[in-house]
Formats: C-alpha cells, sequence, structure tokens
C-alpha cells in the first residue's frame, strides 16, 4: 500500500503548490516480525511474572495461561494506541508507518511499547493534534478496564519478604484500589496478576506518551493547543525532570531524558500553525494533559533493599 496517494488538481493548482514526496512502499515484514516478537517476550515475562519475585526460586514457576493473558492485553492495548494513530493519519493523508514493536525480553514487562514514522511535516496544527490524541485515547479504552479488572481480582502480597520488584501504582490504580478494595489500607502491596501487570503497562505507557514535550503524544496536543507557546510547558517540564534525577536521585527517567533531548525539547512547526482546532478540541486536550498525573508513578519500578 502506498504511503500517501495526492489528491487530483488542476494544471495551475499544480504549479501553485508544492507536491508531496513520491509514494514509498509501506515496510510489511519487519513491523509483523517485531509484532511477532514482542509477543512471545510478553508472553514469557507473563508466564514468569504471575506474582511479584520475593525470590530466584519463583523463577521456575512458569504458568503459559497466565503467559497468554498478558500477551493478549498487552498486545491489544499497543495496537488499539498505535492503530488511532496510524488510521487518523490514513484519515488526514499523512504518510505513516505500521506501527513497530519493541519487546525487550529481559525487562520486567517485556515490551517498552510501540511506534509509528510519520511525516508529521505535511500536517497541520489541528491535523497532527488529532493523530496525537488519537492514539492514547484509543490505548485507554482498553487499559481503563484491564486495569480495573486486574484491581478488582488481586489479592494482597503475602510473601514472607518485600517483593525482589515492586511496580509502584499511579494515582489511577489508588483510585481504584480505594474504590475496590475498601476494607485494605492505602499503600498496600497486591499480587501482580497478569491483568494487573498489563493495565499498569498500559497506563504508564499513555502517561509517558502524553508528557507535553519533544514530539511525544503529549508535545502534538499541547502544541495544537498552544502553539509554538507550548514550548514554555515542554522545557518547564524537562527543568523538573532534571531535578527528579539530580537532587532527588530518581535516575529511572535518564534514558527517557536523554531521548528527548536528542529528538529536542521542542515541538517543531506543523505545515500550518494557523489551523484551528476549536473549542471542543481545546477542552479535550487539556483534559488530556492530565493524563502524566494520573497515569505515571513518581518511581515506577523499586528493587527490594531500595
Amino acid at each position: 500500500m502506498d504511503e500517501y496517494i495526492p489528491q487530483s488538481a488542476g494544471p495551475d493548482e499544480d504549479e501553485a503548490r508544492p507536491q508531496p514526496a513520491v509514494a514509498r512502499k509501506r515496510r510489511v515484514a519487519l513491523p509483523l516480525f517485531l509484532f511477532a516478537l514482542t509477543g512471545l517476550s510478553t508472553f514469557w515475562t507473563g508466564s514468569v511474572r504471575a506474582k511479584p519475585l520475593s525470590d530466584a526460586t519463583e523463577l521456575a514457576a512458569f504458568d503459559p495461561g497466565a503467559g497468554l493473558t498478558y500477551m493478549a492485553c498487552v498486545l491489544s492495548i499497543l495496537l488499539a494506541h498505535e492503530m488511532g494513530h496510524f488510521l487518523t493519519a490514513l484519515y488526514n493523508r499523512v504518510p505513516a508507518s505500521l506501527p513497530y514493536f519493541i519487546p525487550m525480553p529481559l525487562m520486567p514487562l517485556g515490551t517498552i511499547g510501540a511506534v509509528i514514522g510519520m511525516q508529521g511535516s505535511q500536517a497541520d496544527r489541528r491535523q497532527l493534534f488529532d493523530i496525537g490524541l488519537a492514539g492514547p485515547i484509543a490505548g485507554l479504552l482498553l487499559a481503563v478496564p484491564i486495569a480495573w479488572h486486574g484491581v478488582a481480582t488481586a489479592v494482597p502480597y503475602a510473601g514472607p519478604v518485600e517483593p525482589m520488584l515492586r511496580m509502584h501504582d499511579p494515582l489511577l490504580l489508588e483510585w481504584f484500589a480505594a474504590r475496590l478494595h475498601p476494607e485494605l489500607p492505602a499503600g498496600t502491596v497486591y499480587e501482580s496478576n497478569p491483568f494487573y501487570l498489563a493495565g499498569w503497562l498500559g497506563l504508564f505507557i499513555t502517561g509517558l506518551n502524553m508528557l507535553p514535550v519533544s514530539q511525544l503524544d503529549g508535545g502534538h496536543t499541547a502544541y495544537g493547543l498552544f502553539g509554538r507557546n507550548a514550548r514554555v510547558l515542554g522545557r518547564g517540564l524537562m527543568f523538573y525532570a532534571l531535578m527528579l534525577v539530580g537532587y532527588y536521585g530518581e535516575t529511572q527517567w535518564i534514558v527517557m531524558l536523554v531521548l528527548i533531548f536528542i529528538l529536542g525539547v521542542d515541538h517543531p512547526p506543523t505545515s500550518n500553525d494557523g489551523a484551528k482546532i476549536g473549542p471542543l478540541r481545546f477542552l479535550i486536550g487539556l483534559a488530556a494533559l492530565t493524563l502524566p498525573i494520573l497515569c505515571l508513578p513518581k518511581m515506577p519500578i523499586s528493587v527490594a533493599g531500595q
């Protein structure tokens, strides 16, 4: 399938405006291969991480049922997120690649998400706003009910020692726990069942992507809301993140900071910054910028003894 099919136009119109880049075939084999690898990676992770790892002996416990459940939930959330971007890009005739899933078998969650390639410079301010926000909204439509079910079916951790790996809950999961388990005190550690883990990951990826900086989904959203003034928000966020790393020692954010500095902190201009998003989009965008607060814990993962 071609990435971009230009609209037909008359001779005068063709001469008056620049033509899009020559269409290229969309890559299929590599995205499918990475999707399969991510499936295997998340299946393995879910099979060996049905509970928090209190000691190394639990690594020997292999539960393929939990692995299949976790794999299905994670892939569904990520696919919904990326297809939200992809289909909205196609609707707006902005060239985009198929999703590239990122398998990470040695990480505690089996993946760090997925990405699509997009010629965002061909989109105007409203189109980029729609494309950026469609992914997180689509992913949340699955991540929220999966997380809710995971918390509802979770039981308090009863291990004799502190779990080796602990996933710290974001504010949204804390609200779910308070609503579903009012008899338990705040801060209770729960067994990490497959739905709980997948929901946690889905919320985390959504919150991370909605940070209003660079060319993340939140960066597109903030640029749609505020135009070039969005750089003030992005730079302020980066200053806060540097404070977390330098002053409070939250070293888990270093890789993300380096990546954003490589991409550029400020969002680049669109093909038409004068395009208006309208009052409804503005309100939705403002609400969406609260997602990092709801979905990101201050310290995502901690190791026993730290």
